[in-house]
């Protein structure tokens, strides 16, 4: 009996050997089961010290911890080699070199409308304006009283605002800000209220919500010519210097007198 247990442990280390470094994880496992697990070949050898005389047990015994001691060492060290080739194998396969520049992000762009928007705010800035800003939503006295559009006037209706309460609103305009900086400063103002507006047109040529872009001059002998030439300025840099444009008499409520301006297609 002596002899098939060592037959086994030679047969264990010779099936070891033969795969050399090529052993996989699942070729390691059906081996250790094969020689040492419940129903492997050494559990079975010492299921048959049963039938030995009683003097002949403890040497058996001995031989047997010896061979599985031997054994599980070999399978061990088979184990820590299998483990440190597969590390050494996928350090190449996935290896990165340091030296190579790094990936750049993807680099996102400005909106359209933020291009346009910053655009003329440059342009009227070079002019001399200063930018303010104020609230969306907005009391009843800056969006209309302020602006000579008292109570009934058409543009107070609810197709054309959002209210939040009877004296609050989703400004329509960036006007307000106008009345809010003439409050605080005092003139000469030169100033430009950008922003985005609210009104309850909802077709397919209309916004609910949609920006707006406007100024305003206070000070001593501005005129008219001041406004034509300011704008004129701002067409010409905004589209090209040789953009033709015409202003026509137009009637807004709280401005007089006033004017639409058309330009030709920069096309």
């Amino acid at each position: 009996m002596i002899d098939s247990l060592h037959a086994i442990r030679d047969e264990a280390l010779a099936r070891l050997s033969s795969f050399g470094p090529s052993l996989t994880e699942a070729e390691l496992r059906d081996l250790r089961a094969r020689y040492l697990g419940r129903a492997g070949l050494l559990t079975a050898a010492s299921r048959d010290m049963g039938r030995l005389p009683p003097e002949e047990r403890p040497r058996m015994g001995q031989v047997v911890n010896e061979v599985k001691r031997r054994l599980e060492e070999a399978f061990d060290e088979a184990e820590r080699r299998r483990a440190a080739a597969d590390l050494a194998s996928r350090l190449v396969r996935d290896r990165v070199d340091v030296t190579l520049p790094g990936r750049r992000p993807s680099i996102g762009r400005l909106h359209p409308i933020t291009q346009v928007a910053e655009r003329a705010i440059e342009i009227f800035s070079g002019l001399g304006f200063m930018v303010a800003e104020g609230p969306d939503v907005e009391t009843d006295y800056f969006n209309f009283e302020a602006l000579n559009i008292p109570k009934g006037h058409p543009a107070r209706e609810l197709q054309d605002t959002f209210y939040v309460t009877e004296d609050v609103v989703l400004r329509t305009h960036t006007s307000p800000v106008q009345i809010r900086t003439m409050k605080r400063l005092k003139p000469p103002l030169r100033v430009i209220a950008p922003g985005t507006v609210y009104r309850c047109d909802d077709d397919a040529t209309h916004s609910p919500m949609f920006y707006q872009i406007e100024g305003f001059m206070v000070d001593r002998d501005v005129t008219f010519g001041d406004l034509k030439g300011v704008l004129t300025a701002f067409v010409q840099e905004m589209f090209d210097h040789d953009t033709r444009l015409r202003f026509r008499p137009s009637y807004f409520p709280f401005v007089e007198p006033g004017a639409e301006v058309d330009i030709e297609c920069f096309f």
